[in-house]
């Protein structure tokens, strides 16, 4: 491979085919995650379901997502990308089986809690494929990974009720369920037997302690301690959400308890990360070992931006449209809905390749100002619109949407490469806790004044992305016996 080219269909290199068993499993991941959203209708005939109680199920397929994002990314960094998501996807399997069997609303909403979990499978494939690829490419690597990966939320729409169909009767969408479980368990077989965490001859660098971020001074610790906070106050909001005050799927009681619980979450993770970073309280970090923490924070807020939006209009778009333009069926809705997650296959992986080549700092910078300005062609969108313009604005907004994802993931491997995991799951939380505040700000406004609030927040974005330290040099991480080893991040 030259120092600007990948041939993504070169299997002699042990990176490309890594690549490709790499996002086919976060594909995979994204798949089951939403693998009931298009059998909805089907799901609410045979279990006779209200508005209320789908509106609850799409809530609890989103919040275990954020805490999981976290976890796993701990545990990629201590063992590894290869073991981690070849559990994610045969528990995830196993998981989605038993919810093709539900017999009632209660064992419907539990499975779907429990499926949240799987959402947090691409912070797995960012650290992987970190490792395999070197600086000058890692950016379009990680694009088509989190691109071509996110297309399965799309795929599962498109082919699932066209299975469904095909099994036929009133248990047809078990049938499509069940498959997307049986193939996730076979292929996180093959997965486990195929993939290497890194090519032959590489350290796997682990975190000295697991548990938490380990930042380089008090100030760091400090603003990581602040940046859990939103986390919190989002998973606050999910459980509002399910309240007497919102759907009602929980009494007062269970929900005042969730608040506790999560007060306790946040005391217990604040205890674990200043037990991880007890050395450096103690004795400071040496200055070879240092990277700054601004840098992860800020490309968290950046995919609060991109990704966060994304979730968010990709689930008001159909009735967007339906609503607005006369004549528009709700299947041509839907469609045109999903040309905005449908720019991933191309969009992301572009992001990545101009991040490479013209500059990280540069390329989210750009491709913050242009969703934002998007955001504002949409809020001036209604009736009097050719919906032809009106599908180009939506695409052309999702284009530097989703460049931005790829952008944000192209520096993510660059910072700290034994946390890569751990900054992956800060990073991606924030893209989920993006989804919740703009969803949940989209309950009291119209859509004009929605994309406009987005557009404000990408403003404010674009200020904070101007102080990230573009990657030079190199990295360092100490082997086994105290070498300390120089990473390429330029």
């Amino acid at each position: 491979m030259s120092n600007q080219t990948l041939n993504i269909l070169d299997f002699s290199q042990g990176s490309i085919r890594t690549l490709h068993l790499t996002w086919f499993a976060f594909f995979l991941s994204f798949v089951l995650w939403f693998n009931m959203a298009p059998l909805g209708p089907l799901l609410m005939d045979s279990f006779n379901l209200t508005d209320d109680q789908w509106k609850a199920l799409a809530v609890l397929n989103l919040a275990l997502t954020i805490p999981a994002r976290i976890v796993i990314g701990i545990l990629v960094d201590q063992f590894g990308p290869r073991r981690v998501f070849s559990t994610l996807l045969i528990t995830a399997g196993l998981v989605t089986l038993v919810f093709a069997l539900a017999q009632t609303f209660q064992q419907l909403a539990i499975l779907r809690f429990l499926m949240g979990f799987v959402g947090a499978g691409f912070v797995i494939g960012i650290r992987m494929v970190g490792e395999w690829f070197p600086a000058r490419q890692v950016g379009l690597a990680e694009g088509i990974y989190g691109g071509w990966g996110n297309f399965g939320s799309a795929a599962a729409a498109f082919t699932l009720p066209t299975i469904a169909l095909l099994f036929g009767g009133d248990e047809g969408w078990r049938y499509a369920v069940a498959l997307t479980g049986v193939i996730a368990i076979l292929y996180g077989l093959l997965f486990y037997r195929l993939a290497r965490d890194t090519p032959k001859g590489s350290t796997y660098f682990k975190p000295k302690r697991a548990g938490g971020l380990e930042v380089s001074t008090r100030a760091d610790l400090l603003f990581y301690m602040l940046m859990n906070i939103p986390m919190y106050l989002v998973l606050g909001v999910l459980a509002w959400k399910l309240s007497p005050a919102d759907i009602g799927l929980l009494s007062q009681t269970l929900t005042l308890s969730l608040y506790g619980v999560l007060v306790v979450m946040f005391v217990v993770q604040f205890w674990q990360i200043m037990k991880v970073n007890q050395d450096m309280l103690r004795d400071g970090t040496p200055e070879h070992d240092r990277y700054r923490f601004k840098q992860v924070a800020i490309l968290g807020w950046a995919y609060f931006a991109t990704f966060g939006s994304e979730l968010a209009v990709v689930s008001m778009l159909p009735i967007f449209f339906y609503q607005t333009f006369e004549g528009v069926s709700l299947a041509m809705a839907g469609m045109l809905g999903g040309a905005f997650a449908f720019m991933n296959l191309v969009a992301r992986p572009s992001g990545g390749w101009f991040s490479d080549r013209f500059g990280r700092r540069k390329t989210l910078t750009i491709t913050i100002f242009g969703l934002a300005i998007g955001y504002f062609v949409l809020a001036t969108v209604d009736s009097q619109w050719l919906l032809a313009l009106a599908v180009l604005a939506v695409m052309s907004c999702s284009f530097f949407v989703q460049a931005g994802e790829g952008a944000v993931f192209a520096m993510v491997p660059l910072i700290k490469r034994r946390m890569t995991g751990q900054i992956a799951g800060l990073t991606g939380a924030y893209g989920n806790v993006g989804a919740v505040t703009f969803g949940t700000f989209y309950l009291f406004v119209d859509a004009s004044a929605f994309f406009l609030f987005i557009g404000l927040c990408a403003l404010v974005v674009l200020v904070l992305v101007q102080f990230l330290d573009e990657p030079r040099g190199h990295m360092t991480e100490t082997l086994p016996d105290g070498t300390v080893q120089m990473i390429e991040v330029s």
